[in-house]
């Protein structure tokens, strides 16, 4: 059985995380991605740091398994002709410049669709292509300021907080991923490429679903509730007597169950509760009386017999905790990367399961331009002397020199 995109090539011009979570999973899925990065820095996120391993960034680490690092300076006029070479060969470029870098460069969507008229060209920014924002760098914390996610994150009376990963850069690479989907299954009927616009705040607004959906259509503004949820109740964590729990009662019939297990049936008869509007709209006087009888309840015992009945709860986890967990080890989450600088390098694993296309074993995160001889003599061919010609220039960086 071969992976999904075996035989399809990407070229991999972006940084930071957006764009190198797409190419991540393209990897993954089988693709060969090159990522193209600056000779002796190359992408940003290698600086960023710590933590780190053996001198290597973990937030570099966790976005760029799966592919092979070029080293080459588009500013230079040879290294702006080594990638239109590579595009004329690949099926998917993946960029996030600003447009005007584009335009001097002469890679835009233009520029590459007559190099390669089956390329699929998909542009990554934060406030998307052709209207006068389209400058503006985006950074994932700006959007979620922004787009009315930080509005609505974190406790009702306290400060706007956002999201403690930059959830919004790995949807929009989410989102990039599915578009090239499409685009490759509609080359399949046309034969052409196409050029895919994504943005982070198209993204952001997207991903406000219901929250968007109840203020577009109620006019109302949405409030921040903490860990609760603002249109189902009991929906939020609790103290037991021994630690903490997540509740999630998401109907009448659960509400009625959770009631029985923490022996106050009498509260799912009561018209205050009895519905999930009543106890939505009466979550003041509710939500005291269920902190009161949680808190007399080991947690263990609690959750056997939540789940027994088929409410859905859990345990408030640490990160270590999570991945320590069994639900991880039945789910194999973490994988072992053999490494030569790092020994074992530790990666979560693809969430996408398909029975008969499965992944390839995962390779580690390169070093800058670790492949740059190896991908021009066999993509382009070009000859050592060439290339030692253009590393003299400092057009390409090859490893470790």
């Amino acid at each position: 059985m071969s992976a999904a995109l075996e035989g399809i090539k990407v070229l991999d011009l972006s940084r930071v995380l957006a764009g190198p979570w797409a190419t991540m999973t393209l990897g993954d899925l089988g693709a060969e991605v090159l990522k193209v990065e600056q000779p002796g820095s190359g992408d940003d996120t290698r600086a960023w740091m710590p933590p780190s391993v053996n001198g290597v960034s973990t937030y570099y680490l966790g976005a760029n398994r799966n592919k092979k690092s070029l080293a080459i300076d588009l500013g230079k006029p040879e290294g702006r002709n080594l990638i239109v070479a590579l595009a004329k060969k690949a099926d998917i470029l993946v960029e996030n410049f600003r447009p005007a870098s584009l335009r001097k460069f002469g890679l835009t969507y233009e520029d590459l669709r007559e190099i390669n008229p089956r390329l699929i060209v998909c542009s990554i920014s934060g406030y998307g292509r052709g209207h006068e924002h389209e400058e503006r760098p985006g950074y994932d914390f700006i959007i979620q300021a922004e787009s009315g996610f930080m509005a609505i994150t974190g406790e009702k009376d306290g400060m706007p907080m956002r999201l403690g990963v930059a959830f919004i850069d790995l949807i929009s690479g989410m989102n990039s991923v599915q578009a090239i989907l499409a685009a490759l299954y509609m080359r399949e009927r046309t034969g052409q490429g196409q050029w895919l616009d994504i943005s982070l705040t198209d993204s952001a607004a997207f991903m406000l679903a219901n929250v968007a959906s109840g203020h577009l259509n109620t006019g109302q503004e949405p409030q921040r509730y903490g860990n609760a949820h603002p249109s189902i109740v009991p929906y939020q964590l609790f103290d037991c007597a021994d630690g903490r729990v997540a509740l999630a009662v998401g109907n009448d019939e659960q509400f009625r169950r959770f009631c029985k297990v923490i022996g106050q049936p009498e509260l799912a008869l009561d018209a205050l509760f009895a519905t999930n509007r009543a106890r939505t709209e009466n979550r003041e006087i509710l939500l005291p009386l269920l902190e009161v009888a949680l808190s007399a309840f080991p947690r263990a015992q609690l959750l056997a017999d939540l789940r027994a009945v088929g409410v859905p709860a859990g345990e408030l986890r640490s990160v270590g905790q999570a991945f320590a967990s069994d639900i991880a080890a039945l789910r194999q989450t973490v994988v072992s990367v053999p490494s030569d600088k790092l020994g074992t390098f530790c990666s979560v694993r693809n969430p996408l399961n398909l029975s008969e296309s499965p992944f390839h074993p995962p390779q580690p995160p390169p070093e800058v331009g670790e492949h740059t001889e190896a991908v021009l003599i066999n993509e382009l061919d070009l000859s050592t002397e060439e290339i030692s010609r253009l590393q003299a220039q400092g057009v390409v960086q090859c490893f470790g020199q």
